[in-house]
């Protein structure tokens, strides 16, 4: 018993932890319903409930995540860049330089077979020349 004691403990030490970096690191616009430092004060004193309050009502969720009302938030906002693994014109962009890039390859191993062709087609056989 006391073993799931200590880790009921641990446990709650990480929350906080990982709650007090959170709220530490989070943009002052992303903190919701109390100051900043009231929230580090909450999480310091109750650790388990503040910290379970920070996470649930004193930051704003990221995009994308579902809301208390099971909708889904919006992915991005209008007129904010998408990562370049999202944006579809740079992913088309990619296929198109490496498309590009894959027929020049080609164009030129062809040329340089054609050459090599030409080189052994005007070169005497070893069976024309006259034995010595």
């Amino acid at each position: 018993m006391a073993r799931l004691y200590v880790l009921l403990f641990l446990v709650q030490v990480v929350l906080a932890v990982v709650a007090l970096i959170s709220c530490l690191s989070a943009d002052e616009e992303k903190v919701k319903a109390l100051p900043r430092m009231i929230w580090v004060l909450i999480i310091l004193f109750f650790p388990l409930v503040g910290s379970i309050a920070w996470f649930l009502v004193g930051r704003e969720r990221p995009a994308g995540t579902v809301g208390v009302t099971g909708t889904p938030r919006p992915a991005a906002p209008a007129g904010r860049p998408l990562a370049p693994d999202d944006d579809p014109e740079f992913l088309a962009s990619l296929d198109e330089r490496s498309r590009r890039e894959d027929q020049e390859r080609l164009r030129l191993w062809e040329e340089d077979l054609r050459r090599r062709e030409e080189e052994l087609r005007g070169r005497p056989d070893d069976r024309d020349r006259p034995e010595v």
